[in-house]
């Protein structure tokens, strides 16, 4: 078959696409990864063919105000920002749009695996019933007793908690009708067709049932699948001085933002090296994407930076994990037995952060905004001294490294 898999979102969006595109490939399909400029060379090293949608989606991703919505400032100004971000977005969304309606119209895929978010997936299955899988790496996309739809905080009461996802559904039918006018498809699509679509299509959540148990009231329709993990060959080798700090400290915690940014990287920062060096906790701090930033000075002998390094290699070597919560890091930190911290910053990861303080696995997090000496530090020394966290968590790390969905998944897709 050819497959086109398409996403758009920060790295842990895209990872699960990338294992899956791998998957397929190594069982003779071609496939086709269709997602923003800034993940080529993420496909490409994974030996997978890259179709763009271009860069007005990554040059949102970088800006400031990207960076005020993901960590910082006041309501009242993420709210300004928000509006301004959302015009902002119509350009970046029309470009997405057009691409992938290209390159659907071009290469007549088999198939279509797409993110909850795509808009022209949803038109394409009108006329290909059954060839789309929507793939999602984030939980309560679909109800859930005592939940309301991911983007909201707290449970609100069941009457309320349905309304949320009944909003969703007709939210994602009057977008995919504005999609359709966009890119001037002239077939006659009704708003109870699309509705029926977005109900009965295949959707494969790529999470952990250990985190996220599968309602027995969900409809066959609906799967979870575990997490898929992206694993690829690469030239990375630690330092030695990485190396001689692991082995000099039976203890250490790791801390990472992964992907997010926020306005104050050196205040964020300072506060985090102000608790571990008062407290004399080893830790690696890992730079990433820029939420946190080296400074000139600080304790060496007690904290390592790094700018890069594979989860998969660190998080066994580690006791604790302190990160911003993505669907991806929030996986590996658990299946390596890590205690942990989530410092959310965005939508789903104030959800991951109540997850994995429902298991026991680690303290309810701060939100990245409201981070301070105070409050964090009582945070770290319960992560840090808490030693049932560490022991949940590997015993649900255990159960998740049992878990084999691959079959299944690929039967899903193909069938």
């Amino acid at each position: 078959m050819k497959i086109i898999l398409t996403s758009i979102g920060t790295r842990g969006d895209i990872e699960p696409f990338l294992a899956i595109g791998k998957i397929l490939k190594e069982k003779g399909h071609q496939v086709f990864c269709a997602f923003s400029e800034r993940y080529r060379e993420l496909t490409e090293s994974c030996n997978l063919e890259f179709a763009s949608l271009g860069k007005k989606g990554d040059d949102l991703f970088e800006s400031d105000a990207a960076r005020t919505l993901m960590g910082g400032g006041s309501g009242i100004k993420k709210i300004i920002v928000l509006i301004k971000h959302a015009r902002n977005q119509k350009g970046a969304g029309k470009e997405k749009e057009l691409k992938l309606y290209e390159l659907v119209k071009q290469e007549r895929p088999d198939r279509i695996v797409n993110h909850p978010t795509g808009g022209y997936p949803v038109i394409w299955e009108c006329k290909n019933r059954g060839k789309t899988i929507c793939v999602s790496p984030i939980p309560y996309g679909h109800y859930v007793k005592g939940h309301p739809l991911i983007v909201f905080s707290k449970n609100y009461g069941e009457l309320f908690n349905k309304l949320t996802f009944k909003l969703y559904d007709y939210g994602a039918v009057i977008v995919t009708m504005i999609i359709k006018k966009m890119l001037q498809i002239n077939d006659k699509i009704t708003l109870k067709q699309l509705k029926n679509i977005i109900h009965n299509r295949k959707y494969i959540y790529t999470i952990s049932p250990s985190l996220f148990p599968r309602p027995g009231y969900w409809e066959s329709n609906v799967k979870i699948l575990g997490h898929q993990e992206l694993k690829r060959k690469t030239d990375w080798k630690p330092e030695k001085k990485l190396t001689e700090f692991i082995e000099k400290y039976e203890k250490i915690l790791f801390i990472t933002f992964g992907s997010m940014t926020n306005p104050e990287p050196e205040i964020k920062t300072k506060i985090i090296l102000e608790i571990l060096e008062r407290n004399k906790i080893p830790a690696i701090i890992n730079t990433a994407s820029g939420g946190l930033i080296k400074p000139d000075k600080f304790n060496s002998e007690l904290i390592c930076f790094v700018s890069q390094i594979p989860y998969d290699w660190i998080f066994p070597k580690m006791y604790a994990v302190i990160h911003h919560g993505g669907a991806g890091t929030t996986h590996l930190a658990i299946k390596y037995g890590c205690a942990t911290m989530i410092i959310p910053h965005i939508i789903d990861q104030f959800v991951w952060d109540k997850i994995i303080y429902d298991i026991g696995v680690g303290p309810k997090g701060v939100k990245i905004s409201r981070i301070t000496n105070k409050n964090l530090e009582l945070k770290v020394l319960e992560l840090f001294n808490n030693r049932s966290f560490k022991e949940k968590s590997e015993k649900i790390g255990n159960q998740m490294k049992k878990e084999d969905f691959k079959d299944e998944l690929y039967k899903t897709i193909i069938e």
